[in-house]
């Protein structure tokens, strides 16, 4: 599908100037600084020089001082603590790290995390109902809680305290538990609000400790946690986010926990070379598959693993699981495409929702996400579990589908989400009425333009400003995510150096060079469908999209263009 080009542009352009004068820097390196909102010396001295120290006091966050003296208390009174959790990757690494912290005080400490089929996400009477049955004196909720006011009643009338760690947003009502600790709450006045679940666990350790009067450093020993959190749960790596993301690169590249290291090894990640990327597509993805097929445990298992031999024996069963999660996935994004294909007229439809009684919900989501990728509409799969219809909703930019989902209220039993993403729940007879409804609102407010992705383009780069220097500077815009994505640049008129090649499953490899540069690899991920237009193209001159990357391969470390469009001959895509 055709892309296309935005250009973004800077606030003033008078800051680029400026931060070039200032920082001595190339004009696009001081363009890239001046898109991300730094505009001064100091700014910049920050994004470039993120440092440890200057975390935020973990007493600024609402009821820390509340949640801190209560978790003295249960070290001091050698109380049995239940840490509640969450199936996703941010869920089980806060899980893995508040416990444990707690065990390392020698505290007797269980966890206890949902099943993602038979009791979904949150706190629910079954998991408060085990830390009665434990004879637990306290719950600490990481990565969930924030709306559980029926649970946290039902904690304190059995006698269980209850610590809340949660980033998500908070409804009308605070639960009353002995502390809830969210920076989204609006009475809270935390300097920054985009902290991963995890990280919300950190900053209580963080305070937990200082209030022991013990070194601060100990908290950083989870950071490679707080990272592979981060990464995994798309929150925005800047401000207090950047900090301990680059410190918890650091930590895997250095000295990960056992049970990343053996998941690294089984996999074949190199220690050293791991980024923001190898979490995303490799291992945040295999903690992911636990939950996502069942039972998260083995992630968390893997996790708080202290032995080798036994760490690999949970990464080889994580892989294990992934391997089912991957088939289980393209099995049920060919069932849907064969039913878009067969069954739907994609020029007459602004949406999709497909249903299908037998697929797995751990990974429709997955699905739902490619189909957009596929067709850039609004898509919804949904299947059937006791009955009931249940499903996972993906958006475009431009469609709020949380918005969309509450017009059609009446129909559904149970919805949430936010602008992008959303899960649904209702009975079958109402799904027919919904399609159509759904479809009627997409098509309302969607407009022709809506419909045809678009890529945001950081800068024109001609690929002779790429020397040492600049990909020095460049280089330490890391980590990207978002809020600080890896920059895509345009350079147009490159030349094709030999022949294009396909290789793996698709990919379109080539070489190219632009007027008297040097020659870069190029790689186009499932970019095969561009190739005849390439060996069509007489003048041998195109126009691409890429970012630059370092690739790692035997050993070696080269940079590399990663392709992400092609405009060739009349430059529309």
């Amino acid at each position: 599908m055709p892309l296309r080009w935005v250009y973004a542009t800077p606030d003033r352009d008078e800051t680029v100037q400026y931060l070039q004068d200032q920082l001595n820097i190339p004009e696009k390196i001081a363009h890239l600084l001046s898109l991300r909102g730094i505009d001064t010396f100091g700014k910049a001295k920050g994004f470039f020089r993120p440092d440890i120290e200057d975390l935020h006091n973990p007493f600024l966050m609402k009821d820390m001082e509340k949640a801190t003296h209560r978790l003295c208390k249960a070290i001091r009174d050698s109380d049995t603590v239940v840490v509640y959790g969450d199936y996703d990757v941010d869920g089980t690494t806060a899980t893995s790290m508040i416990y444990t912290f707690l065990q390392s005080f020698g505290l007797h400490v269980e966890y206890y995390i949902p099943h993602r089929f038979k009791e979904g996400y949150g706190i629910n009477p079954d998991g408060i109902q085990y830390a009665i049955d434990l004879g637990a004196d306290l719950i600490v909720s990481v990565d969930c809680g924030i709306t559980a006011i029926e649970e946290a009643k039902f904690a304190r009338e059995n006698g269980i305290d209850l610590v809340i760690c949660d980033h998500h947003n908070v409804g009308a009502q605070i639960p009353d538990a002995v502390a809830v600790l969210d920076p989204k709450r609006p009475d809270c006045k935390y300097p920054f609000d985009g902290l991963s679940g995890a990280g919300v666990g950190f900053k209580l350790i963080q305070g937990t400790i200082k209030k022991l009067g013990l070194s601060h450093t100990l908290a950083y020993k989870y950071l490679d946690l707080v990272a592979v959190s981060i990464a995994s749960d798309i929150v925005p790596i800047v401000d207090e986010n950047r900090i301990l993301m680059r410190e918890g690169l650091r930590m895997l590249n250095s000295n990960p926990r056992v049970g990343f290291r053996e998941l690294f090894n089984l996999i074949k990640i190199q220690i050293g070379t791991i980024t923001t990327s190898s979490i995303v597509f490799s291992l945040g993805p295999r903690i992911n598959a636990a939950g996502r097929m069942g039972d998260a445990t083995v992630a968390v298992e893997l996790m708080i693993s202290t032995d080798r031999t036994e760490a690999s024996r949970f990464a080889k069963e994580l892989e294990s699981v992934n391997k089912k999660r991957r088939t289980t996935d393209t099995q049920t994004m060919d069932e849907a495409v064969e039913k878009i294909e067969s069954d739907f007229n994609m020029d007459e439809l602004s949406s999709m929702v497909l249903h299908d009684p037998g697929w797995h919900l751990g990974v429709i989501g997955i699905v739902a996400s490619r189909l957009v990728d596929a067709y850039y509409r609004p898509a919804i799969m949904l299947s059937t579990v006791e009955g009931k219809i249940k499903g996972s909703a993906r958006s475009i930019k431009g469609f709020n589908i949380y918005e969309a989902l509450k017009k059609c209220d009446d129909l559904l039993e149970q919805f949430g989400g936010h602008e992008f993403a959303a899960g649904l729940t209702m009975e079958a007879s109402n799904l027919e009425e919904f399609r159509e409804r759904i479809d009627q609102i997409a098509f309302r407010y969607l407009k022709e333009n809506d419909f045809s992705p678009e890529i945001t383009i950081d800068s024109r780069l001609n690929l002779g400003e790429v020397d040492t220097r600049f990909w020095k500077l460049l280089s330490q815009f890391e980590p990207f995510g978002p809020g600080n994505l890896r920059p895509t640049f345009v350079s147009e008129d490159v030349c094709i150096e030999g022949v294009p090649s396909i290789v793996g499953s698709g990919h379109l490899k080539m070489k190219i060079r632009q007027d008297n540069s040097q020659v870069f690899d190029a790689i186009g991920f499932n970019m095969h469908e561009y190739m005849p237009r390439l060996l069509d193209c007489s003048e041998n001159k195109i126009d691409v999209a890429y970012v630059l990357e370092e690739n790692y391969w035997n050993g070696r470390r080269s940079l590399q263009m990663r392709l992400k469009d092609i405009h060739v001959g009349d430059r529309t895509g």
